[in-house]
């Protein structure tokens, strides 16, 4: 199943989309169900841990800084949610196995950890920041993943959501080496859905485009914070990070039955990669 959404934050509130399967069901021993995030310190990672917290899951948040962790522990319990940090750099497979190794069961894992560095042409770019990024988007998602599928597969829900990029299956100039490293996070998602086929085990490949979040832009571009808030100006209502984890909730609250293979999300100015509309939008609104 390849689904598409375009998202319109306008008329779009927390908690629309439908949630169609029971994620609050309690597991064989009377526990909630436990959902994994990497990268979950700050932004999309940090939301989607609200989100699934908020629809019932116990929320293992994991990243490398301690303190972002703590913040988002933080809020989930204090909104009622039960959640715990775990310290663990994706990019160290020591830590990954540390990290995993201390879960006793996953239900859900999110491979949200990656990122973006540099916006330059081929030419011009630098073979250490390719390497950090295929390590971290594709590497670091294949050893997490290897390291919850024993887990996953005593699961009843098990399901593994990657978050990719709509540069998973776009080029656009000046972004060849991050294009690259998340075209190998989707081949991941859409390889070990073929592998896995004939197990309980969905596999769930998201493709966010434009979200803006305190940190992406501002990594990618080496902590040029005017130019990180270029990539977002005039823009009318980028994707936020509740917007991706919206969407995260959603296709984990479908019945276990029903995989969406691939979504994509885009907001409604942005056509394509490098097709962004600059510029207010009539919304239509009273």
């Amino acid at each position: 199943m390849y689904l598409v959404v375009s998202a319109d934050r306008g008329t779009h509130r927390t908690g629309e989309l439908p949630i169609l399967g029971s994620v609050t069901e309690k597991t064989a021993d009377q526990s909630p169900p436990l959902a994994l995030v990497t990268g979950g310190g700050t932004g999309i990672g940090a939301a989607i841990a609200r989100r699934l917290a908020a629809d019932g899951f116990q929320v293992v948040v994991a990243g490398r800084r301690r303190e972002k962790l703590d913040e988002v522990v933080a809020a989930v319990e204090a909104a009622g949610g039960q959640a715990r940090a775990v310290v663990m750099d994706v990019t160290d497979a020591a830590s990954v196995q540390a990290g995993v190794g201390s879960l006793g069961r996953c239900d859900v894992l999110v491979n949200n950890a990656g990122g973006a560095l540099g916006v330059t042409r081929v030419e011009d770019g630098d073979p250490e920041e390719w390497e950090r990024m295929y390590s971290s988007n594709v590497v670091g998602t294949l050893r997490v993943t290897q390291g919850a599928l024993p887990l996953l597969r005593q699961s009843a829900r098990a399901t593994i959501v990657d978050i990719s990029s709509i540069a998973g299956e776009r080029v656009y100039e000046g972004g060849a080496g991050y294009v690259a490293a998340k075209h190998g996070t989707s081949v991941l998602s859409e390889t070990l859905r073929l592998e896995l086929n004939g197990e309980n085990i969905r596999v769930i490949d998201i493709r966010p485009g434009m979200v803006r979040t305190e940190e992406f832009s501002l990594t990618r571009l080496h902590g040029d914070k005017a130019a990180a808030d270029k990539v977002y100006e005039g823009v009318d209502r980028p994707l936020v990070a509740d917007d991706v984890a919206e969407c995260v909730g959603f296709v984990v609250g479908l019945p276990q039955h029903v995989n969406i293979d691939t979504m994509v999300i885009k907001p409604v100015a942005q056509a394509a990669p490098h097709k962004v509309h600059r510029g207010s939008i009539d919304w239509k609104q009273s």
